[in-house]
Order: C-alpha cells, then structure tokens, then sequence
C-alpha cells in the first residue's frame, strides 16, 4: 500500500532504518512515520543514555490539532510537544498511535533521552539546607550541569588568590606595604608608572568578605566555563577581562590616586559569557527571606542594576566601572566565541535549544 506523507502530500515514502527499527520515511521532506512503539524502540536502542525509553506514554502538553492526517487511519492528528520541558513538537494519531516527527526534529528527538535527565537535575526543588545557607551567606545557590572534568584552573586562582591574601591579609603594616607596590592606581597607570599593577591588583583584595564574595562567585561560575572553554583559554579569557576592567576603571577616573584591588572586574567578565552560554542555569536569589531561581539574565540584571545604582551615587570604595567594563568584555566574547564552544560542546548546545524550557 502506497502511504501518504503527512508533512508535504507526497507519496514518495519509502522504508527506512532508524536505529534498529523498519520505519516509514518521507524521501521528499525527510519525516519520519512511527508506528506505535516503534519510537519507543528507537530511541531506546540509540545512543543516548537511556535504553529504556517511554516516550510515547509521556508525552508532553497537548497543543491542539496537527491539521495533517494519519497515514493509516482516516483522521487528523493531534500536535503534542515531546515532552514536559522540551518542547519539540510531534504529531501523534489518537486512533493508530502513530507518531510523525519533521525531519529538521531527529536528532532532537533522538536526544531527548539525556535532555529529560539533565532537566531532571536542573528543575531540582530548593531544600531546606540551601535556603539556610544563602539566609545566612547572601550568597546564590547554582543549578547547572556538571563539567565533565575537575576545574584545575579555576581550583588554581581559587587557592592564589586565599594565599596571597593570607600572606598580607591579617597584618595591618604588611598590608599597607603589599598595597604601595602591588595595588593599581589609575594616576600610576597613566603615568605610566606601576604598570605591573594591571596584573597584580586582580589577585589582591581588602578585606576577608570582599574575598569570600569574589572567590564565591568565582567557583559558582567558573568550573563550567572552563570545562566549556579548556583550561589554557579559560585562564587567558579571565586576564583579558580583567585587563579590561582596569582599563573601564582608568578611563572613567584617569587621575585617580585611590587603589584599586580585587578580582572583581575579570569575575564579573565570566558572568558575561556564564549569561550567553549557560541560559538553562538557574541561580537563587534571596528576597530577605523568599527564595526564587532566576535565570542567569535575571540575575546577572540586578547584579548589574545595583552596579549602576552604585555609579549613579558616586559611591567609593568600589570599582563599579570595573566591573560593568569586566562584564562588558565578557558578553563581547561571549558573543565572539559562543558558536565555536557550541560547536565543541554538544550537550552545552543541545541545553540552548529555544525548546529546552527549565522551571523556576
């Protein structure tokens, strides 16, 4: 019996292996006739982590007729989206429990299998020891995939930047005179005095809470850009905003005689790139005692709102031109390098599909 395509009227299906099962394909449009079970069958014999797949009983929000009919049956299909939280779309007969897919949805399809349990991981609720441990750090909680290898880099500017600080951090004579030759100050730059600083002011800080908060921040983000990036071109991506963020700061104040410490600027460079590549992340916030998941562009928008809040009313003693130059620099890169680390990346791409919907 000659069968229908569903997707474009034609006639021209012919018999097609998909991962170890017989099933119709159009030879015109390339969709993909399953008959019941069968994708169950599929996706469960591909590569994909699960090989005990149940799709077609799960499948996700019903969203109205198809306006195609069923291959077999004399009936309309019905447009359903795969499932909760990828929300591609598939066709699906009532009568036959057939199931269509376009062509362009295969290896979507194919895949949904690790999407469902990494959003399984992503859509955790919040527990009680998290609400704790921000209630009384004020610090975001992460929800992220997790890299594929230990974050050596990253663990490597975590211990520098604790050790240096310990080196000056709790004598106040050693401090002074770690400041006078290792701290920025833009007058010296401009000088062109000091220019050493550039570099050094990145691993020195105030005070022990204005290192907590940037080597907090530093863990949250980092170990999943350098696993994204490697570990050589994480490093040099975060002395480049760094550098970056001293030039903002320069700029805005170039006679400043006021000293300029912190990691602050080159951190607030990997919130940039974090914001382009790692969307499907959740990061907690505390509203005095509510929390709430926000995406990293809602977050990373009140962290910057406050920045320039804080610009606005000429507040000192924070760098906050650093940091909007940082962050800056990160979204340019971000921009610059998010197709090539899509590319490398096959799960982190897969994650920034505009059907992967997370719940927060």
């Amino acid at each position: 019996m000659t069968l229908q395509c569903p997707g474009c009227s034609s006639t021209q299906m012919k018999v097609y292996d998909f991962h170890g099962e017989e099933v119709d394909s159009c030879q015109k449009c390339g969709g993909i006739w399953f008959e019941n079970g069968e994708l169950n069958r599929a996706l469960s014999a591909a590569d994909n982590g699960d090989d005990n797949v149940r799709v077609e009983e799960t499948l996700g929000q019903h969203i109205g007729s198809a306006k195609r009919e069923c291959v077999h049956c004399d009936c309309t299909l019905e447009h359903y989206h795969l499932m909760d939280g990828y929300q591609i779309e598939v066709d699906v007969c009532h009568t036959c429990s057939g199931v269509w897919i376009d062509e362009h949805e295969r290896t979507k399809v194919v895949q949904s299998p690790q999407v469902k349990a990494l959003l399984a991981k992503l859509d955790a609720k919040i527990s009680a020891k998290t609400w704790l441990f921000q209630f009384l750090s004020q610090m975001p909680v992460e929800f992220n995939i997790k890299p594929k290898r230990q974050p050596v880099i990253t663990y490597l500017l975590l211990a520098l930047n604790i050790c240096i600080f310990a080196a000056y951090g709790f004598d106040l004579n050693m401090a002074d005179r770690a400041f006078d030759s290792f701290a920025m100050r833009a007058s010296d730059i401009v000088s062109g005095t000091h220019t050493w600083t550039l570099l050094s002011h990145m691993f020195m800080h105030g005070d022990l809470m204005h290192l907590a908060g940037n080597m907090y921040f530093l863990y949250v983000v980092g170990d999943n850009l350098e696993d994204s990036l490697g570990r050589l071109r994480f490093l040099g991506l975060y002395l480049v905003c760094g550098f970056a963020a001293a030039a903002a700061q320069i700029a805005a104040d170039p006679t400043s005689g006021i000293y300029m410490v912190g990691a602050s600027g080159a951190i607030a460079g990997l919130f940039g790139m974090y914001l382009l590549w790692f969307r499907h992340a959740s990061l907690t916030f505390m509203f005095v005692v509510y929390q709430k998941k926000l995406s990293p562009m809602a977050f990373f928008a009140i962290w910057l709102a406050f920045n320039i809040l804080g610009l606005m009313m000429a507040g000192e003693g924070v760098a906050y031109w650093a940091h909007i130059g940082g962050f800056v620099a990160g979204l340019i890169i971000g921009v610059m390098l998010k197709s090539k680390v899509m590319a490398s990346n096959p799960i982190l791409a897969m994650m920034n599909e505009p059907e992967v919907k997370v719940a927060r």
